[in-house]
Protein backbone atom coordinates (compact mmCIF):
# COMPACT_ATOMS: atom_id res chain seq x y z
CA UNK A 1 0.00 0.00 0.00
CA UNK A 2 0.93 3.63 -1.17
CA UNK A 3 0.34 6.64 1.19
CA UNK A 4 -0.71 8.63 -1.53
CA UNK A 5 -2.50 8.21 -4.90
CA UNK A 6 -1.75 11.01 -6.71
CA UNK A 7 0.71 13.42 -5.78
CA UNK A 8 2.38 16.85 -6.97
CA UNK A 9 6.10 16.81 -6.47
CA UNK A 10 7.76 19.68 -6.50
CA UNK A 11 11.45 20.03 -7.09
CA UNK A 12 14.31 22.53 -6.95
CA UNK A 13 15.86 23.72 -9.85
CA UNK A 14 19.05 24.39 -7.49
CA UNK A 15 19.07 20.90 -6.99
CA UNK A 16 19.64 19.57 -10.05
CA UNK A 17 22.83 21.60 -10.27
CA UNK A 18 24.41 18.63 -8.49
CA UNK A 19 27.88 18.78 -6.61
CA UNK A 20 28.93 21.06 -10.14
CA UNK A 21 27.32 24.01 -8.73
CA UNK A 22 25.73 25.22 -12.10
CA UNK A 23 23.47 24.48 -14.93
CA UNK A 24 21.71 20.87 -14.91
CA UNK A 25 24.41 17.49 -13.31
CA UNK A 26 23.48 14.94 -15.08
CA UNK A 27 24.44 12.92 -12.29
CA UNK A 28 21.38 14.42 -10.36
CA UNK A 29 18.88 14.57 -13.15
CA UNK A 30 19.18 10.58 -13.65
CA UNK A 31 18.82 9.85 -10.26
CA UNK A 32 15.81 11.69 -9.70
CA UNK A 33 14.39 10.21 -13.03
CA UNK A 34 15.17 6.52 -11.27
CA UNK A 35 13.11 7.25 -8.00
CA UNK A 36 10.48 9.27 -10.36
CA UNK A 37 10.19 5.82 -11.92
CA UNK A 38 10.13 3.56 -9.31
CA UNK A 39 7.28 6.13 -7.76
CA UNK A 40 5.44 5.31 -10.56
CA UNK A 41 5.63 1.51 -10.84
CA UNK A 42 4.65 1.64 -7.62
CA UNK A 43 0.96 3.05 -8.88
CA UNK A 44 1.35 6.46 -7.74
CA UNK A 45 -0.15 9.24 -10.10
CA UNK A 46 2.54 11.96 -10.42
CA UNK A 47 2.73 15.51 -11.78
CA UNK A 48 6.06 17.56 -11.00
CA UNK A 49 6.74 21.08 -11.00
CA UNK A 50 10.67 22.05 -11.14
CA UNK A 51 12.19 25.03 -10.41
CA UNK A 52 14.37 27.00 -12.85
CA UNK A 53 17.01 28.21 -10.61
CA UNK A 54 20.13 26.43 -11.58
CA UNK A 55 19.70 28.97 -14.77
CA UNK A 56 17.67 31.47 -14.28
CA UNK A 57 15.85 33.48 -11.11
CA UNK A 58 13.56 36.08 -12.19
CA UNK A 59 13.89 38.14 -8.81
CA UNK A 60 17.29 37.54 -9.09
CA UNK A 61 17.82 38.60 -12.22
CA UNK A 62 15.24 42.09 -11.05
CA UNK A 63 17.77 43.01 -8.38
CA UNK A 64 20.17 43.15 -11.17
CA UNK A 65 18.44 45.65 -13.56
CA UNK A 66 16.27 43.18 -15.19
CA UNK A 67 12.69 44.33 -15.58
CA UNK A 68 10.92 42.00 -13.83
CA UNK A 69 8.11 41.05 -15.99
CA UNK A 70 10.92 40.19 -18.96
CA UNK A 71 13.20 38.46 -15.65
CA UNK A 72 9.87 36.14 -14.52
CA UNK A 73 9.63 35.32 -18.15
CA UNK A 74 13.63 34.02 -18.31
CA UNK A 75 12.81 32.06 -15.25
CA UNK A 76 9.24 30.77 -16.91
CA UNK A 77 11.93 29.37 -19.67
CA UNK A 78 13.98 28.12 -17.66
CA UNK A 79 12.21 25.71 -15.95
CA UNK A 80 10.77 24.44 -19.15
CA UNK A 81 14.54 23.79 -20.05
CA UNK A 82 14.86 21.69 -16.91
CA UNK A 83 11.26 20.29 -17.11
CA UNK A 84 12.43 19.12 -21.05
CA UNK A 85 15.80 17.89 -19.36
CA UNK A 86 14.17 15.65 -16.94
CA UNK A 87 11.61 14.44 -20.00
CA UNK A 88 14.38 12.85 -21.84
CA UNK A 89 15.97 11.01 -18.49
CA UNK A 90 12.70 9.74 -17.72
CA UNK A 91 12.26 8.69 -21.54
CA UNK A 92 15.30 6.82 -21.56
CA UNK A 93 14.37 4.26 -18.86
CA UNK A 94 11.48 3.82 -20.15
CA UNK A 95 8.65 5.95 -18.12
CA UNK A 96 6.06 7.32 -20.32
CA UNK A 97 5.72 11.33 -19.94
CA UNK A 98 4.54 14.59 -21.03
CA UNK A 99 5.62 18.14 -20.91
CA UNK A 100 2.99 21.18 -20.62
CA UNK A 101 3.40 24.66 -20.59
CA UNK A 102 1.75 27.61 -18.68
CA UNK A 103 2.35 29.49 -21.86
CA UNK A 104 1.88 28.55 -26.03
CA UNK A 105 4.95 26.85 -27.37
CA UNK A 106 3.71 23.89 -28.96
CA UNK A 107 5.72 21.48 -29.97
CA UNK A 108 8.21 22.14 -27.40
CA UNK A 109 5.47 21.27 -25.03
CA UNK A 110 1.79 20.89 -24.58
CA UNK A 111 -0.35 23.85 -23.50
CA UNK A 112 -1.87 23.10 -20.01
CA UNK A 113 -5.16 21.54 -19.18
CA UNK A 114 -6.16 19.97 -16.35
CA UNK A 115 -8.47 17.31 -17.65
CA UNK A 116 -5.75 16.00 -20.27
CA UNK A 117 -3.16 16.01 -17.19
CA UNK A 118 -5.49 13.78 -14.98
CA UNK A 119 -6.01 11.79 -18.33
CA UNK A 120 -2.49 11.02 -19.02
CA UNK A 121 -1.88 10.29 -15.25
CA UNK A 122 -4.45 7.67 -14.81
CA UNK A 123 -2.56 5.85 -17.86
CA UNK A 124 0.21 5.75 -15.65
CA UNK A 125 2.20 8.61 -17.38
CA UNK A 126 4.57 11.16 -15.36
CA UNK A 127 2.78 15.12 -15.94
CA UNK A 128 5.77 17.78 -15.98
CA UNK A 129 4.15 21.11 -15.49
CA UNK A 130 6.45 23.85 -16.82
CA UNK A 131 6.30 27.98 -16.82
CA UNK A 132 5.05 28.08 -13.44
CA UNK A 133 2.06 29.72 -13.46
CA UNK A 134 2.41 31.75 -16.82
CA UNK A 135 2.05 34.83 -15.31
CA UNK A 136 4.88 37.15 -13.81
CA UNK A 137 5.10 37.48 -10.17
CA UNK A 138 4.36 34.35 -8.87
CA UNK A 139 7.04 31.50 -8.34
CA UNK A 140 7.67 28.17 -9.25
CA UNK A 141 6.08 27.10 -5.26
CA UNK A 142 2.98 29.12 -6.26
CA UNK A 143 2.99 27.28 -9.89
CA UNK A 144 3.31 24.12 -7.59
CA UNK A 145 0.34 25.05 -5.31
CA UNK A 146 -1.86 25.76 -8.27
CA UNK A 147 -0.98 22.43 -9.99
CA UNK A 148 -1.14 20.52 -6.64
CA UNK A 149 -5.02 22.06 -5.77
CA UNK A 150 -6.04 21.87 -9.91
CA UNK A 151 -5.00 18.31 -10.36
CA UNK A 152 -6.72 17.07 -6.99
CA UNK A 153 -3.42 16.21 -5.61
CA UNK A 154 -3.23 13.77 -2.55
CA UNK A 155 -0.03 15.89 -1.36
CA UNK A 156 2.47 18.46 -2.35
CA UNK A 157 6.17 16.46 -2.52
CA UNK A 158 8.65 19.36 -1.48
CA UNK A 159 11.92 17.75 -2.47
CA UNK A 160 14.84 19.47 -1.71
CA UNK A 161 18.04 19.25 -0.23
CA UNK A 162 17.05 19.63 3.82
CA UNK A 163 15.26 16.75 5.40
CA UNK A 164 12.35 18.80 6.81
CA UNK A 165 10.89 21.59 8.25
CA UNK A 166 13.61 23.38 10.81
CA UNK A 167 12.76 26.24 13.47
CA UNK A 168 15.44 27.96 11.69
CA UNK A 169 17.91 27.23 8.81
CA UNK A 170 20.03 23.78 9.77
CA UNK A 171 22.52 25.05 7.54
CA UNK A 172 23.27 28.18 9.02
CA UNK A 173 22.19 27.54 12.71
CA UNK A 174 23.32 24.45 14.43
CA UNK A 175 20.87 24.69 17.21
CA UNK A 176 17.62 24.63 14.65
CA UNK A 177 15.22 21.57 15.40
CA UNK A 178 13.23 19.36 13.00
CA UNK A 179 9.43 19.29 13.00
CA UNK A 180 7.56 16.18 12.83
CA UNK A 181 4.65 18.13 11.70
CA UNK A 182 3.46 21.43 12.02
CA UNK A 183 0.41 23.65 11.10
CA UNK A 184 0.41 26.67 8.11
CA UNK A 185 -0.96 28.98 10.71
CA UNK A 186 2.29 28.34 12.51
CA UNK A 187 4.72 28.21 9.59
CA UNK A 188 3.39 31.69 8.59
CA UNK A 189 3.83 33.29 12.36
CA UNK A 190 6.93 31.77 12.79
CA UNK A 191 7.79 33.32 9.21
CA UNK A 192 9.07 29.79 8.25
CA UNK A 193 10.63 30.00 4.47
CA UNK A 194 8.68 26.38 3.82
CA UNK A 195 7.60 28.17 0.50
CA UNK A 196 6.14 32.06 -0.49
CA UNK A 197 3.81 33.39 1.14
CA UNK A 198 1.17 33.21 -1.82
CA UNK A 199 1.92 29.93 -2.33
CA UNK A 200 1.55 28.89 1.40
CA UNK A 201 -1.69 30.43 1.90
CA UNK A 202 -3.06 28.86 -0.99
CA UNK A 203 -1.90 25.55 -0.06
CA UNK A 204 -3.70 26.14 3.37
CA UNK A 205 -6.59 27.67 1.98
CA UNK A 206 -7.54 24.69 -0.46
CA UNK A 207 -6.07 22.14 2.25
CA UNK A 208 -3.16 21.12 0.31
CA UNK A 209 -0.96 19.17 2.81
CA UNK A 210 2.71 19.48 2.11
CA UNK A 211 5.33 16.78 2.82
CA UNK A 212 8.89 18.20 2.90
CA UNK A 213 12.21 15.86 2.41
CA UNK A 214 15.24 15.27 1.17
CA UNK A 215 15.00 14.70 -2.45
CA UNK A 216 18.82 14.24 -2.71
CA UNK A 217 19.24 11.11 -0.81
CA UNK A 218 18.48 8.39 -3.63
CA UNK A 219 15.31 6.14 -2.51
CA UNK A 220 13.60 8.84 -0.23
CA UNK A 221 10.50 9.34 -2.09
CA UNK A 222 10.09 5.96 -2.25
CA UNK A 223 10.06 5.94 1.32
CA UNK A 224 7.93 8.91 1.62
CA UNK A 225 5.21 7.23 -0.39
CA UNK A 226 5.57 4.26 1.76
CA UNK A 227 4.75 5.62 5.11
CA UNK A 228 7.78 6.17 6.48
CA UNK A 229 8.25 9.35 8.29
CA UNK A 230 11.23 10.97 6.89
CA UNK A 231 10.18 14.54 6.82
CA UNK A 232 7.93 16.87 7.90
CA UNK A 233 4.12 17.44 7.50
CA UNK A 234 2.68 20.95 6.93
CA UNK A 235 -1.34 20.77 7.45
CA UNK A 236 -3.98 22.48 8.45
CA UNK A 237 -5.57 23.32 11.97
CA UNK A 238 -6.95 19.37 13.12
Amino acid sequence: MVRFKRILLKLSGESLMGEQGYSIDVKRLNEYAVQIKEAADMGVQIGIVIGGGNIFRGLTGAGKGFDRVKGDQMGMCATVINSLALSSALGAIGQKNRVMTAIRMEPIGEFYNKWKAIEAMEQGEVVIFSAGTGSPYFTTDTGSSLRGIEIEADVMLKGTRVDGVYTADPEKDPTATKFHDITYNEVIARGLKVMDITATAMCMQNNLPIYVFNMDVVGNLRRVLSGEEIGTLVHTEK
